[in-house]
């Protein structure tokens, strides 16, 4: 009787603490989710209007715990290849509302950091540690034809499997076919991002993604475009994207099907690499 009281007992305290592990992970998680959401629209913050970023990745190197007083010792230990990274520390918020309410009242200006494509959260009771980081640029890429046909397959494979992308479900898609009028396009407009450092849908002139493609020469029925800056390779590009529900949508749209991609680099701008990825039905 005594044994079983104790296996009882020990059932119980290992469930409680599944569901307290589990509460963090959550927490966790909706934390990344707000600070994307935040940063995927225009805000004020520092007497000024930021532009909308993309989402950033979740990256666990950067979560180190925030009971860690040596976080950059840390940080080292595991690899993650750092060009910058910002380390922010919150005690007090006891859920991810709160905490991102206290994100936005102290630390506006650097959730808005362009340069930032990285973050990592850890949460120890009341205490919260945040680094956003921008690793640095690993291995040389190939032409923009080359690294845009790797983006054409890291597309392809994700759309390749029923998701969720927000509320919207979506079944697998068929593949796209690559057209190299859409590349050139996507190519001239990530040129013009890095070049001119900045990060957005719409040009200098004001074009949008159907007026630059009907410029360019493409006639097409439907348009969409996905935009990333600052990830090192296709596959960071389209996890990022997997992401953010509105990329993630375009992505999966089984109307579309041909696209052209490519990526610009500029070592002087905030991100260093952009990257678009036209999509279209002709």
């Amino acid at each position: 009787m005594g044994a079983t009281t104790f296996i009882t007992r020990s059932l119980l305290l290992s469930l409680g603490l599944l569901s307290a592990t589990f509460a963090v992970a959550a927490d966790q998680e909706q934390l990344v989710e707000a600070i994307n959401a935040y940063r995927g629209d225009v805000q004020s913050c520092g007497g000024g209007a930021s532009q909308a970023l993309p989402p950033l990745a979740v990256e666990q190197r950067l979560a180190i715990p925030a009971s860690i007083v040596d976080w950059k010792s840390a940080l080292t230990r595991t690899g993650y290849p750092m060009s910058s990274v910002r380390m922010l520390s919150l005690t007090g918020p006891r859920d991810a509302g709160a905490a991102m309410k206290a994100l936005q009242e102290s630390f506006c200006q650097v959730l808005l950091d362009p340069q930032f494509v990285d973050v990592g959260v850890n949460r120890e009771g009341d205490d919260w540690r945040i680094l956003l980081g921008r690793p640095l640029l690993q291995g040389k890429l190939g032409t923009w034809e080359a690294e845009g046909q790797q983006l054409l397959q890291a597309i392809n494979a994700a759309r390749g499997q029923a998701r969720q992308c927000g509320g919207q479900n979506f079944g697998n898609a068929p593949a796209l076919n690559w057209n190299a009028t859409l590349g050139s396009v996507a190519e001239a407009h990530s040129r013009d991002m890095a070049n001119n450092n900045y990060f957005d849908h719409k040009d200098r002139d004001g074009r949008t993604p159907g007026d630059r493609a009907e410029l360019g020469g493409y006639s097409f029925r439907q348009i969409g475009e996905n935009i990333a800056a600052g990830q090192g390779n296709a596959r960071k590009v389209v996890d990022s994207w997997l992401a953010s529900p509105g990329h993630c949508a375009n992505l999966m749209n089984p109307q579309f099907s041909e696209l052209g991609a490519a990526y610009a680099a500029d070592p002087k701008s905030d991100a260093g690499i952009y990257w678009t990825a036209l999509f279209g039905s002709p």
